[in-house]
């Protein structure tokens, strides 16, 4: 491994946070208790929030060891966000890290699958899929979620030569491959970052696979931009059939540096 890491047992999460104080604790007790004595350091970026996301996560790592506050001092955007909890996960000795919305639309419950996906089954990167188990207009995503969802599913399958059935849930593990593989500091500062996550992760032949995932809508409150994220989309597929990911990863890189 870079650097001579000795990677041992431990699982990192990350939990981009904006304006998500009702929501956080709850995310966390949710956690399987089975897990916790696996669990290195759960990040939680604090993404500039205007309520009381601060002081929540202050008093969390005040209770629970593991919890390492982060905070923006102002609203840098979902990509920037993930990128500083991910940055955190290499630099440290985890064998696999995963992306945990601090709004609590996505399980925790379903770590432990995550975790067989990658270390039992091999895999480099495992997306959470709403769509696979069939109950996502059950689980109250909305119709015009679903079928763009569907819709651009449909062209993501033929640009990146796959057969997924979510590329946009968000919900995403990666093993140690991946993080030492991916040059996270040079993808999108918007909601495309994960998708760029997953060009670059078939760029490098890195093996993808999913999950299945509980749909959960509530009360959280979306900050994306349907219109302006399908554009995002369509842009990072076009980069991939023109090579950009390719030739992104094969860039020589230097140790990345956590920016400030």
């Amino acid at each position: 491994m870079p650097g001579g890491r000795l990677i041992d047992r431990y699982i990192d999460i990350f939990m981009p946070a904006y304006n998500a104080s009702q929501h956080i604790r709850s995310v966390l007790d949710r956690i399987p208790g089975t897990i916790w004595d696996t669990i290195g350091s759960v990040y939680i970026i604090n993404d500039g929030s205007t309520d009381t996301t601060r002081e929540c996560i202050e008093q969390l790592s005040k209770e629970k060891p593991q919890v390492r506050p982060v905070h923006f001092e102002y609203n840098r955007g979902y990509g920037c966000a993930v990128e500083r909890g991910l940055l955190l996960c290499k630099e440290g000795p985890c064998r696999m890290a995963v992306c945990l919305h601090a709004d609590g639309q996505y399980a925790p419950e379903c770590i432990p699958q995550f975790e067989r996906k990658i270390t039992t089954d091999g895999f480099d990167l495992v997306q959470g899929s709403r769509i696979a188990p069939h109950t996502a207009l059950a689980g109250g995503m909305p119709m015009y979620k679903f079928a763009a969802n569907r819709a651009l599913t449909f062209f993501e399958n033929i640009v990146f030569g796959m057969h997924m059935t979510d590329y946009h849930s968000g919900y995403l593990c990666y093993g140690r491959k991946a993080l030492d593989t991916i040059p996270f500091e040079s993808l999108s500062s918007s909601f495309d970052f994960d998708l760029e996550v997953i060009a670059c992760a078939r760029a490098s032949g890195l093996k993808i696979g999913e999950i299945s995932i509980p749909t959960r809508y509530a009360d959280e409150i979306s900050h994306l931009n349907p219109l302006a994220y399908g554009f995002r989309v369509l842009g990072v597929m076009g980069r991939y059939l023109l090579g950009r990911y390719k030739n992104l990863i094969s860039q020589p890189r230097s140790e990345p540096h956590i920016r400030n």
